[in-house]
C-alpha cells in the first residue's frame, strides 16, 4: 500500500542531465524535495545535489512504480528523454523508444498511484521551420525530425491523458537552453556536447577542439542563423511556477519559454571572446540540414498567465554564467 502524498516530494526524470538538476536547485530552494530517476546514460552522478537518486530507466515500469511506492511522490517533472536531434533523425527508433514509449511508462506509473500532476519538457522543435516568426504558441506544430515528432506526440498523449484520467499536465516549450547556476554549482557537461556555447567554450580551453559554424549564408544580418537564448534558471523558475498553478487548478500551456529576442552565431562567439578575452578560431562548413534561419518565441503568453521572467537571459549573463561554470570545470571533467 502506497503512503499518503506529501505535496514536498516530487518526482524529476532526468533529473541528472543539464536542465533537469537546475530545476532541482530551484524545487528545493521553493521548499519542495526533489526524487530524481536517472539512468545516468547522459545525466551525471554529481549533479544530484537536493535528493536522492533513483537509478532507473523510463522505459522500466517496475521500477517506475517502485519508486511511487517509496516516496510519497505529489508530482512529476518529465525531462528523461533522447535528446540529440542529429542522432533522432539517423535512429528514430531509440527516440521514440525512449521519448514516447518512456513516456508511456511513466503515466502508468503515475495513474496507478493515482499521481496527476506533471509538467512536461517540451521543445520549440514541435514547430519545425516557421512561416512566422517570433512564434507563438498557436502556430502550426510542423516537426522536420523524429525528436520534434515525438515531443509534439507526447503534447497530444497528454490531452487524452487529461480526458481520459483528470491527469493535470502543463506543456513547455523550450527555446535554446544556456548558461549555467550563477553559483557556479552545475552547469552544461554532456559526454557528446552538440551545443553551440559550450561546444565554442571548450575550444577556447583546448585549442585542439576545433569549433565550426554551419552556413554563414542565411538570410538574417550577419549570415548566420539566429536563437533565442534563456537561461537555464530562467527555465528552472518557470517549472516551479508551473507547478504552482498545477495545485491551484490551473491547466494549460502549451508555454513558449523563450526572451523574444534573438541572437546570431556570429554574435555569440563575438560574446564569448569578450567576456573570456579569448579569441575563438572559427572555421564555416555549410548549413545543417532542416536548420531554420530564425527560431524567435514570442513569450507573450508565458508572461501573462505563467508568470515567467527573463531576469537571467540577457546574453551576457547566459555567456557569462557558462563561461565561469567551464573555467572551473573544464580540467576536472575534461
Amino acid at each position: 500500500m502506497r503512503n499518503s502524498i506529501d505535496k514536498r516530494f516530487v518526482l524529476v526524470t532526468g533529473g541528472a542531465g543539464y536542465i533537469g538538476s537546475h530545476v532541482c536547485k530551484a524545487l528545493s530552494i521553493s521548499g519542495l524535495q526533489p526524487i530524481v530517476y536517472d539512468d545516468l546514460s547522459t545525466g551525471n552522478r554529481s549533479f544530484v545535489k537536493w535528493g536522492p537518486l533513483v537509478e532507473g530507466n523510463i522505459l522500466d515500469r517496475d521500477r517506475l512504480r517502485s519508486v511511487f511506492e517509496e516516496y510519497q511522490i505529489s508530482s512529476v517533472f518529465h525531462f528523461a528523454a533522447a535528446s540529440i536531434v542529429s542522432r533522432s533523425v539517423v535512429s528514430p527508433n531509440e527516440c521514440f523508444l525512449t521519448n514516447i514509449a518512456g513516456t508511456l511508462s511513466l503515466l502508468d506509473a503515475m495513474l496507478q498511484a493515482n499521481c496527476l500532476d506533471l509538467v512536461f519538457s517540451s521543445s520549440c522543435a514541435v514547430y519545425g521551420i516557421p512561416s512566422v516568426v517570433p512564434i507563438s504558441e498557436d502556430a502550426p506544430r510542423v516537426p522536420i525530425n523524429p525528436y520534434g515528432h515525438s515531443k509534439a506526440a507526447i503534447e497530444d498523449i497528454l490531452n487524452f491523458y487529461r480526458s481520459a484520467h483528470g491527469m493535470r499536465a502543463m506543456v513547455l516549450r523550450y527555446f535554446n537552453a544556456a548558461g549555467a547556476d550563477p553559483d557556479c554549482e552545475i552547469g552544461e557537461l554532456r559526454a557528446v556536447e552538440t551545443h553551440l556555447i559550450p561546444l565554442a567554450i571548450a575550444a577556447l580551453f583546448d585549442p585542439t577542439r576545433k569549433f565550426t559554424i554551419y552556413g554563414d549564408d542565411y538570410e538574417t544580418p550577419d549570415g548566420t542563423a539566429v536563437r533565442d537564448y534563456v537561461h537555464v534558471a530562467d527555465i528552472a523558475a518557470a517549472h516551479v511556477l508551473a507547478l504552482q498553478l498545477l495545485r491551484q487548478g490551473f491547466v494549460g500551456g502549451p508555454f513558449n519559454l523563450g526572451t523574444g529576442a534573438g541572437y546570431s552565431v556570429k554574435e555569440i562567439v563575438s560574446m564569448i571572446s569578450e567576456v573570456s578575452g579569448k579569441k575563438i578560431a572559427v572555421t564555416f562548413s555549410d548549413r545543417r540540414v532542416g536548420d531554420p534561419p530564425v527560431l524567435i518565441a514570442d513569450p507573450t503568453n508565458s508572461r501573462k498567465s505563467l508568470g515567467f521572467n527573463c531576469s537571467h537571459s540577457s546574453l551576457s549573463e547566459i555567456i557569462g554564467t557558462a563561461f565561469r561554470w567551464h573555467q572551473k570545470n573544464f580540467h576536472v571533467h575534461s
